[in-house]
This record gives C-alpha cells, sequence and structure tokens, in this order.
C-alpha cells in the first residue's frame, strides 16, 4: 500500500487524537498543518478503490475516490484549515481535538466506498461533534449535547437497521444508488434525513449549535449536514419525495429565522433552509441539478461559515448573542461587518457572489423538468433567504441603532479566516468555472444571463423593500418559539407525569393486593407441603394404594362413560 492510498480521514483523526498531548504551540501547528495534509491526499488519491479490509466476512472499502467525494473531501478539508486559523485563539483543547476527528469523519464519509465504512465514519462524527456542543463546559451545552447526541445516536440505529436489512437482501455492502422502496431503504434514507435536519426532527440543529461555542458552531456547521447531502447525492438521486422534504426544510428555515432574537439561531435556522434547497435538488435528479446540489453544498459551507465567524467575532468580543442587545457595530469592528454583509449577500445569491452561481443551478434544474410550481416555491424562498439572512442578520447586529458598543475586530487569526472566506465568495462568483470543473458531471450552464441577472436582482430589490416597509415587524422582541421537540421535550414528559399522578395510587393499590395474594399462595403452600403438612408428611404403604385404586377407579369411570 503506497502512501497516496492513506485514508485522507486519517492525518485528521491522528492529529486529533495527538492534540490534547501537544503543548500550546505545537498544537496549533498540527490543527494547521493536518487539514493541508488531508487536502493532498485528498488530490492524491487515485480514482477508484485504494483501500480496503476484510471485515465480518464482507470487504470494507474505506478509500473509493470519484468526482463527487473529491469535491466534497477538498471543501471538508479547506474548512477545517480555514476553521482551526479561527479557532487559533481557542483554548479548550477538547473542543478542538473533536473538531478535528470530527472533520475526518466527513472526509472519511466521502471517501467511503461501502455502507459498513460509511456507518463508521459516520458513527465517529456523532461522537466528535456531540463533543464539540459538550466543550464550552455550560449548563445549557451539556443539556444540548445530550439531546443532540440522543437524536443521533437514533439516526445512527435507524441507519445501522437499514443498512443490515439492505445486506441481508441484497448480499453487497456496495454503496450505490439506491431506491426507497423497501423497508430497509427507507430506513437509510430517513438516517440521513436526520442528519441533514429534516422534518419533524429538524429542531436538533438550532437547539444545538448556538449552545457551541464562537468557534465551535462554525465547525458544527460545515460537516453534520453537508455530510447528509453528499449521502444523499450518492445514495438517492431522483427520489421525489426529497422535492418535498426539501421545500419543507426550505420555508421551515425561513419562518423561524425571522422570528428568532439570537443571532447564532437565526443561522442555524438558516442551515436547514439551505439544506432544504439541496434536497430539493436531489429529489429533481438530473445532472443539472444533482450538479447544483454539489456546488451549492460546496458554496454553503464557505458563506456558513463566514456568517457564523462573523457572528462568532461579535460573540467574542462582546460576550452578547441577541439582536436586541446589539446594533451599531460597524463603527467599531470594519472587517467584520463587511465580511459578515459578504456573506449575508452571498446565501442571498446576489449576482457575483458563489450563491448567486451555485443555487440558481437548483432552479434551472426544477425548470428544465417543467417544475413550475418547485420553480416558483424556490424564487420565493429566495426572496425570504435575502429577508433573514441577507438583511435581518447584518442589520441588527451591525447597523440599525446604536447600542453604545465600541467593541473592536477580533484576534488576526479570526480576521484572516473571515477574509479567506470572503475573497472566496466573491471569488467563485465571479470566476465559477474551476469548482464547476470539480462537480460530478459535465457542466452546461451559464450563470450570468441578462435575465437571470435582472430577476435575481428584482428579487433582491423587492425584497428589500419589503423588510424595510415592514421594519417595525421584523424587530425582534424575547419571544419563544415553538417546534416539534416540545412534543417530546415538554408534551410526553407531563403527561408521563399526569399519568403518575392520576393513576399512580390505583397502580400501587393492584401491585400491594398481587402481592398479597402471592404471598398468601406462599403460606398456604408452606402449611400443607411443608415436613408436617398433610401433603407433606409419610404416608403408609396401605394409604397410598387405596388413593392409587381410586385414581384408577376415576380414570375408568370417566373413560367409559365419556363421550366420544
Amino acid at each position: 500500500m503506497s502512501w497516496t492510498s492513506l485514508p485522507p480521514a486519517l492525518v485528521l483523526m491522528l492529529a486529533g487524537v495527538l492534540l490534547p498531548l501537544l503543548p500550546r504551540a505545537a498544537r496549533q501547528a498540527v490543527s494547521l498543518i493536518a487539514p493541508l495534509a488531508a487536502l493532498g491526499l485528498v488530490w492524491t488519491v487515485p480514482d477508484g478503490v485504494s483501500l480496503s479490509v476484510e471485515y465480518l466476512g464482507y470487504r470494507v472499502d474505506l478509500v473509493e475516490a470519484d468526482a463527487l467525494s473529491r469535491l466534497f473531501g477538498t471543501i471538508f478539508a479547506l474548512m477545517a484549515f480555514v476553521g482551526c486559523i479561527f479557532a487559533l485563539p481557542q483554548r479548550n483543547v477538547l473542543e478542538l481535538a473533536a473538531a478535528l476527528v470530527y472533520a475526518g469523519g466527513a472526509v472519511g464519509v466521502s471517501f467511503a466506498g461501502d455502507l459498513i465504512g460509511v456507518f463508521i465514519f459516520w458513527e465517529l462524527m456523532a461522537v466528535a461533534s456531540t463533543l464539540v456542543v459538550w466543550a464550552p463546559g455550560t449548563p445549557e451545552a451539556r443539556q444540548a449535547g445530550l439531546r443532540y447526541a440522543f437524536m443521533h445516536l437514533l439516526g445512527g440505529a435507524v441507519l445501522m437497521a437499514g443498512i443490515a436489512g439492505h445486506v441481508a437482501a441484497t448480499g453487497s455492502t456496495e454503496f450505490t444508488a439506491m431506491t426507497a422502496d423497501t423497508p430497509a431503504t427507507i430506513l437509510i434514507l430517513i438516517g440521513f434525513l436526520i442528519n441533514a435536519g429534516a422534518p419533524p426532527v429538524s429542531a436538533w440543529l438550532p437547539d444545538a449549535y448556538p449552545k457551541a461555542s464562537w468557534s465551535g458552531t462554525v465547525f458544527l456547521s460545515a460537516f453534520t449536514t453537508k455530510t447528509a447531502v453528499y449521502v444523499l447525492l450518492r445514495g438517492f438521486p431522483g427520489t421525489e419525495i426529497l422535492i418535498w422534504v426539501g421545500l419543507y426544510m426550505v420555508f421551515y428555515g425561513i419562518v423561524y429565522a425571522l422570528l428568532e432574537n439570537n443571532m447564532r439561531r437565526i443561522l442555524a435556522y438558516s442551515i436547514i433552509n439551505q439544506v432544504g434547497f439541496m434536497v430539493v435538488g436531489i429529489g429533481i435528479g438530473t445532472e443539472v441539478a444533482l450538479n447544483g446540489a454539489a456546488a451549492h453544498a460546496f458554496a454553503h459551507i464557505i458563506y456558513k461559515a463566514l456568517l457564523l465567524m462573523s457572528a462568532g467575532s461579535v460573540l467574542y468580543m462582546t460576550g452578547l448573542r441577541k439582536c436586541t442587545d446589539l446594533g451599531g457595530l460597524f463603527r467599531s469592528m470594519p472587517i467584520t461587518t463587511v465580511c459578515g454583509t459578504i456573506g449575508a449577500l452571498a446565501i442571498s445569491a446576489f449576482p457575483w457572489t458563489s450563491g448567486f452561481v451555485t443555487k440558481s443551478m437548483i432552479t434551472q434544474g426544477a425548470a428544465d423538468q417543467h417544475m413550475l410550481w418547485a420553480w416558483l416555491l424556490l424564487q420565493a424562498a429566495s426572496a425570504g433567504v435575502f429577508l433573514h439572512a441577507g438583511i435581518k442578520f447584518p442589520w441588527f447586529v451591525f447597523f440599525q441603532r446604536d447600542s453604545g458598543l465600541r467593541p473592536k475586530d477580533p484576534p488576526w487569526a479570526m480576521r484572516l479566516a473571515m477574509i479567506a472566506f470572503a475573497f472566496l465568495c466573491i471569488g467563485i462568483g465571479l470566476m465559477p468555472g474551476p469548482l464547476y470543473a470539480l462537480l460530478p458531471f459535465p457542466v452546461d450552464y451559464e450563470a450570468y444571463t441578462g435575465a437571470h441577472i435582472v430577476t435575481q436582482l428584482q428579487l433582491l430589490l423587492f425584497s428589500g423593500l419589503a423588510f424595510f416597509m415592514l421594519l417595525p415587524l421584523m424587530k425582534r422582541t424575547e419571544t419563544i418559539t415553538l417546534d416539534f421537540d416540545w412534543i417530546w421535550r415538554r408534551f410526553l414528559p407531563r403527561v408521563a407525569l399526569a399519568l403518575r399522578d392520576t393513576l399512580g395510587e390505583a397502580w400501587t393499590g393492584a401491585l400491594g393486593a398481587a402481592r398479597r395474594r402471592i404471598e398468601g399462595v406462599m403460606v398456604w403452600t408452606e402449611r400443607t407441603h411443608s415436613l408436617h403438612g398433610p401433603m407433606g408428611r409419610t404416608w403408609p404403604i396401605s394409604a397410598s394404594a387405596v388413593m392409587v385404586a381410586l385414581f384408577l377407579l376415576v380414570y375408568l369411570v370417566l373413560f367409559f362413560v365419556w363421550p366420544r
């Protein structure tokens, strides 16, 4: 085995394991070198299967490369590198170590050639990402981490059941395109969708991500949901139900983000919204739509990380999270403001940014298939994205009223990471050719047509006009938003307590009566069958003979008189 066949994920995972053993300077160096080494391996691993092992009688392809795996491996390694630059001021070793293992798990899924390998790296991601959520050590982080771990263990159990059923039915562990027409493949699809933040369990994402640290949320935004997009692209392209699931996610994210006051929860809901666009593209299933989903996942990791870096910088410098506590920060945080605004324009698909050249491929896929309803809904959703992420987030955090806060821009490493991703957002938007060259299918698409630019600018213009006309309604107050998780976090525990209070006495009485009856039977048995009891003492032979004769007589009588 040559070094070029090593799993790119191995470098990141080993670095994560070794990180706690190193002094601070060496730790920072390793955290930057490991993602670059992984990125190098992503591009030196040859196409096809290059590393396999035997496991439980099955061949596990740990490294199998093609265009799709290389695209996602590239962005995951790049995100780990820039994320570690941003996290250089972070002194929490647990978070940094877990983040590298987390990134390694995402890269591992991208290069896994069979379902067993996918599941192994999938579960490693779940464990590592839970540690990232827990890393701050606050009570809120611990509780959210427990809920996060439960949800992903549930998703892993569902996925494992589906994989076991699929392998039993087909005899193969190969990870190829499937159709959701058997119980096993349906379970696999559900397991993937749980990690994507699909309904009805979408709430785990905005519940957990904002509880992580200012740097931890940046890592969390990149890997779990986009790995889910990768496996859906690989396993379920053209599955029509995904169009409806994706559209639900698109509008779910918009509505809840518009209601939210916490700046990082706004961006967490926005992750679900953007992943919804990708899921719709996967459901459409044409080459243009699949290219669009893959390209949008690539671009989304960059601009979403940029947005969360700007929010994390504000949190790092002010300690504040809520839009109602912020405002006017452009006066003292110009770099953070500019970078956050560029990220906001990119997520809104503003022309000459990365979102414009990727998201439009998905809507074009809907138009090519004459899905007018899907195209209209996606266009309306684009306006909603501009409302909550393109305007609301930067307006209430950096502009709007003067909160009186005068924090400076964050340390140089955090500024460098934001500037790097801001340049990528603009660079991909101006020159999409290199990204298009990485996509799994040949690209015959031109984003910069007059009609497309004018349509998008009109959409953004009227969305912005609507925002400022309705500004009094957009201002946030202290509110609580209800989601599906209310059912198992509030409703079901209350039902259990009510049942305990109402049926508790009856249940206790029934248990007591049953116990007394059992004790009575035991006392009767002891009395009749003990050494001195009537059934336990020694009987003379003559009495025994008489009893046997009586039993025989009864048997003979019943035998002859019983009707047959």
